[in-house]
């Protein structure tokens, strides 16, 4: 698709239009990953302050024309810092002097601070700069100097230099080298044509997919790790770049192990350290070796990497000539030997393979002047150097024979290469052309100078040590802050580079089969040819052009690993994600990553004292296989979910190319090891999990949100279609919570309740509203937003926050009750505290807007829960020990009685609580018979419980009664005088305490004295007086009410008398069986319907609840919660 791009003239003023732009000029791509350090568009402070002087349209003709410091540092990319909001526009110091002056568009001018002119932001996309990453510490020096600071200079290197020729480097490695020859004659060159086409493939899949990512915007430093996070977000991108991290580090054990083996077994063997006294104990000389020269290797690397990058860039163009120059060589001494192959006689035993270290001619016997004498390799296999001597019995039985080595590529032997020959540990490596005569001993042969496997060998383990041959397709991204387009440079240079290697070890696996002999090729380190390298037998002119070619290629490959490794490590510390990794972001004043290649180096060290180049291979290929998995993942997963913002420039990629990648991968990673892959997804697992719970928050746009969106709205459709079952019912919570002056939240324990409650499950809704406008409230609902969440996230609350500004608090609350939730993602149930200060409160509201939100979660057909003395209720941390979650069964509300407390006991702080039901029997009810109906009940509903039936005689009601409901109607009655003034209501109030008291006094006559002051309601201990004194008085009491009936009693309402009845009846079984219990759960009574009774409602709650401490009303929403079918 062609872009174009006009300006169009305004006013007076000459316009250009441009079409066909040169396609570098605008380079960056307007989306929050490209946006690594640029400015806010709203600029700074001061510039808002300026007002609609900005830079739109300069009248200074000489005026600096603002430039956009574009930044690919990784610290300030998408760490929270609020530049991150614009992705490409940076007002800087220049942009002030400038002003604004014109009336075309005077219709926008109040927008020009946060939106700037298209003219303005095309001047600054087509000037921007690039600093080099690692640059944090220069930006910051340039940020204290103002507009002294000077420019930054960077390598800035093409597609050849900067990417083509180090993934060339990294590919063409330790492998082709030094195990390519012996995989060829282990596998056979069919399957070795598999194991590489196998893993060239996916290298090839994966860097399509990675070109497509990369070309969707601009790549900052530590390009596969920014990759993979941007596109999957931080937990994966986090745990893949981490585990690419340890590969890219083992990797670099790999290369220095491989330099070292070079060194001690092809170039000087004799400076060994470490000298084997018999056969057996070479393999362990050669590990002590290998580790004491792989540290000073490592060492000496390290000091180069840190002098600078720009060394090893020079150094590499050295190495890399001599890679080129040892490949040429292999091509040229394959074309030689047809015409004249070189001489490397191989001596066999019979058809075994001998070592031709400590021989010179391979005879048992030789004649020197008319005298048989046994040469060396006679005293090799007989215990004297005598004729006579005794020998080895295989040795006597079967002669000795030379076979060419390199028979040359017309000679035939490509069909005996053709096919596999695995073996186990100690087997010897014999040939097949060749007859052998039995008796030999095994147990004597491993002391024989035999050629033999030095591991078990099979194809998967040759498919684990394979790979990491292919595995430098990063070598350019990881170093793209050094590029000077990364967009265009990594995908060309990297799919050249695996197309060339490709062709390579394809030409080397055929030609290696078609020119040398079997058992030379199953000879690993060449000890059949005096200790040369296999490899380096083909070539011409000289086999010390490989040795020497592929020791500085192993140097180049490994001083690449130990460059790039630790600025992967510094991009994912500065990114902020990982805790623990912060003191690694930072480095030396000039961006280089100190502590980070100290960290390398001593992970390198790890794979060093492993020691062996096979044991290494596998572990790296797990960690590389692992990254390209998610890099094909993470493409595939951005092409099938269509973001707006998936563009990318590299048109040559498919979701289903991606997939197979994928699946490839992840077979390798199983082919190769499966114990490895499982250790190595458990260590990406563990990752994974410490940066979801303690890594900081991101909102990098990645695609795995985008998934969670689809998957989210799929799931809200599929849900909507019908509502739930009673079997999938749970309590999908609305909780009210109540903010103080400051926004912080009120009752956090009524957040605790909730986590309690729901144990991380179904759906939270935590809701709050704040009285105002929404325009003058903006600053504060976000505040109180950010508090409710920090208590939340305290309390370990998952959920969601909403917070609503209304003209009042009623209105509020319904809207929240009406609208909180999406589709089928609604709340079914609301919870909130008891307002415990209603009576001592001077605005009624208060408990009006309680009792509307009691009516109107009724009149929506939600659960309501309320929670009394929710201040009481235990913290998240407590462990309530031996005790009781009491419920009072009074009317059927669907079963939500039942269901809470067994959903209660699933949290660890109320596991050890017993559950204990009581319902009511009236009179006429049989208690037996109803007790053994509700153990029926929950032996069916699979609840544990015990059960027991309290019976309520149906007694006349008492003075207490009347006397609580007269208090309770004469308050009532006060606050209803709101016309009357403060002082009047106060003076009021006292007159009737004085009528209660003198009243009160009455009735008690001689049998308690009256209290000093009476109280506008009940004390406990006035409670507990009065009911004494009614148990006392027993059945008289009945009668003694009826002769003292006083006047104010006769006009009181007789439905409030026996509400207040019930009350008090009830509230006096409830604290005589649940004073102690932990919890107590009790059916809610509905408000009145006759609005002008709310008042009293409010007092007969408090009855019914008096004396109790934690207490939940339940109250049902008009729906079964609970069944007992299956």
């Amino acid at each position: 698709m062609s872009e174009r791009f006009v300006v169009v003239p305004v006013g007076g003023g000459v316009g250009v239009a441009g079409e066909g732009e040169h396609p570098d000029a605008v380079v960056a791509d307007p989306t929050p990953d490209a946006g690594g350090s640029c400015s806010s568009a709203g600029g700074t402070e001061e510039e808002k302050e300026a007002g609609e002087d900005s830079v739109f349209e300069p009248q200074d003709p000489n005026a600096v024309v603002p430039i956009l410091e574009y930044n690919r540092e990784p610290n300030k990319y998408g760490d929270g810092v609020p530049k991150e909001n614009s992705p490409f526009i940076n007002n800087t110091d220049n942009d002030k002097g400038n002003s604004y002056d014109g009336t075309n568009m005077a219709l926008f001018e109040e927008e020009m601070d946060s939106n700037p002119m298209v003219s303005s932001l095309l001047n600054k996309l087509a000037n921007y700069t690039n600093l080099t990453q690692g640059a944090q510490e220069h930006e910051e020096a340039e940020d204290d100097e103002g507009p002294k600071k000077k420019a930054v200079k960077s390598p800035q290197m093409g597609t050849f230099m900067g990417v083509y020729l180090p993934c060339l480097q990294n590919i063409l490695g330790v492998i082709l080298f030094l195990r390519l020859t012996w995989i060829v004659g282990t596998a056979g060159i069919l399957e070795s044509l598999a194991i590489v086409g196998l893993c060239c493939s996916c290298t090839m899949l994966t860097a399509i997919s990675m070109s497509a990512i990369a070309t969707n915007g601009v790549v900052p430093a530590g390009g596969s790790y920014y990759m993979i996070s941007r596109s999957l977000g931080p937990e994966f991108g986090g745990a893949v770049g981490l585990c690419f991290y340890l590969g890219t580090t083992f990797a670099g054990s790999m290369y220095i192990l491989g330099t070292i083996e070079i060194l001690l077994t092809y170039i000087v063997p004799k400076a060994a350290i470490f000298v084997a006294e018999k056969k057996e104990d070479e393999p362990g000389a050669l590990l002590n070796n290998m580790r004491v020269y792989g540290t000073c290797c490592l060492a000496l690397m390290a000091v180069v990497v840190f002098v600078g990058v720009k060394y090893v860039n020079k150094l590499a163009l050295v190495f890399l000539a001599c890679v080129i120059l040892s490949i040429l060589a292999i091509y040229a001494g394959v074309i030689k030997t047809i015409f004249e192959p070189p001489d490397f006689p191989v001596c066999m035993l019979g058809n075994r393979t001998l070592q031709n270290h400590n021989f010179d001619r391979c005879l048992k016997t030789e004649v020197i002047d008319n005298v048989t004498v046994p040469t060396k390799l006679w005293k090799l296999f007989c215990d004297g150097p005598e004729l006579n001597a005794t020998c080895n019995d295989y040795f006597v039985n079967n002669n000795v024979t030379s076979l060419q080595g390199i028979p040359g590529l017309t000679s035939g032997v490509i069909s005996e290469n053709m096919w596999s020959d695995y073996g186990p540990l100690g087997m010897l490596v014999e040939s097949k052309k060749l007859s052998s005569v039995g008796g030999s001993d095994p147990a004597q042969d491993i002391y024989m100078p035999y050629v033999v496997n030095d591991i078990t060998t099979f194809f998967t383990l040759l498919v684990g040590i394979y790979f990491p041959s292919v595995t430098g397709i990063m070598a350019g991204s990881n170093r793209s802050g050094d590029l000077r387009d990364a967009q265009k440079s990594i995908p060309i240079g990297t799919i050249l580079a695996i197309v060339t290697t490709s062709i390579i070890y394809i030409t080397c696996v055929v030609l290696f089969g078609a020119c040398i002999e079997g058992v030379l090729l199953r000879d690993k380190f060449g000890d059949s040819v005096k200790g040369n390298l296999v490899i380096g037998t083909l070539s011409w002119p000289s086999p010390w052009v490989i040795v020497i070619g592929s020791f500085f290629s192993c140097c180049g490959a490994g001083l690449q690993s130990l460059t790039g490794a630790p600025r992967l490590l510094q991009a994912i510390a500065r990114d902020g994600i990982v805790p623990f990794l912060q003191v690694f972001g930072h480095g030396k004043a000039n961006g280089e990553p100190t502590w980070a290649l100290l960290l390398t180096a001593g992970i390198c060290e790890i794979g060093i004292l492993i020691a062996s180049l096979d044991a290494v291979a596998p572990i790296l290929s797990m960690f590389f296989l692992m990254c390209y998995l998610f890099v094909n993942l993470a493409c595939a997963v951005q092409t099938l979910l269509r973001t707006p913002n998936w563009r990318p420039r590299f048109k040559y990629y498919h979701w289903a190319l991606s997939f197979l990648g994928m699946s490839l991968c992840l077979a390798l990673m199983f082919i190769s090891s499966w114990y490895y892959a499982i250790v190595a997804m458990a260590i990406a697992s563990c990752i994974y999990k410490y940066i979801e719970y303690r890594g900081a928050e991101k909102e990098w746009g990645d695609g795995i949100r985008g998934l969670s969106l689809n998957a989210a709205r799929y799931a809200l459709i599929r849900l909507e279609e019908a509502p739930p079952h009673t079997k999938n019912w749970r309590p999908q919570l609305l909780v009210l919570l109540n903010l103080d002056s400051d926004q912080g939240v009120k009752h956090p324990r009524l957040l605790s309740l909730t986590t309690q409650l729901k144990a991380g499950k179904g759906l939270t809704i935590v809701g709050n509203v704040l009285e105002g406008t929404y325009l003058t409230k903006e600053a504060e609902a976000k505040r109180a937003e950010q508090n409710i969440k920090s208590s939340m996230s305290t309390e370990r609350t998952k959920g969601f926050c909403h917070v609503v500004v209304s003209s009042n608090l009623r209105d509020g609350f319904s809207h929240l009750i009406q609208s909180a939730g999406l589709g089928g993602m609604k709340h079914n149930t609301v919870l909130m505290a008891w307002p415990g200060t209603w009576r001592q409160s001077n605005d009624p509201q208060s408990w009006k807007n309680f009792i509307e939100t009691v009516r109107e979660t009724t009149a929506a057909h939600h659960a309501l829960l309320v929670a009394k003395n929710v201040d009481s209720f235990p913290t998240n941390q407590d462990r309530l020990g031996e005790g009781t979650i009491d419920v009072w069964w009074v009317v059927h509300d669907g079963g939500m009685l039942m269901l809470l407390p067994f959903l209660l006991r699933q949290h660890k702080v109320w596991r050890k609580c017993k559950m204990r039901i009581f319902t009511v029997a009236q009179m006429d009810d049989n208690s037996i018979q109803m007790k053994k109906d509700l153990q029926m009940f929950l032996y069916h509903l699979r609840l544990d419980a015990e059960v027991e039936v309290v019976e309520m005689h149906d007694n006349d009601i008492s003075a207490f009664t009347y006397e609580k409901t007269l208090m309770m109607e004469q308050r009532s009655q006060m606050l209803k005088q709101m016309q009357l003034s403060r002082t009047e209501r106060e003076r009021e109030a006292q007159l009737i305490h004085d009528r209660n008291t003198a009243s009160h006094a009455t009735i008690n006559d001689k049998t308690e004295s009256g209290p000093e002051r009476v109280h506008m309601t009940w004390t406990k201990d006035k409670l507990f007086t009065e009911r004494n004194r009614n148990r006392e008085c027993n059945a008289n009491v009945a009668v003694r009410d009826l002769f003292n009936m006083k006047p104010e009693w006769e006009s009181l309402n007789q439905s409030n008398v026996r509400r207040m009845h019930t009350a008090v009846k009830l509230n006096e079984v409830v604290v005589n069986k649940s004073q102690g219990a932990h919890l107590v759960l009790l059916n809610m009574p509905g408000p009145p319907k006759n609005r002008g009774g709310d008042e009293n409602y409010m007092e007969f709650l408090e009855v019914l609840l008096e004396g109790l401490n934690r207490v939940l009303l339940v109250r049902g929403g008009g729906r079964e919660v609970i069944t007992i079918y299956s």
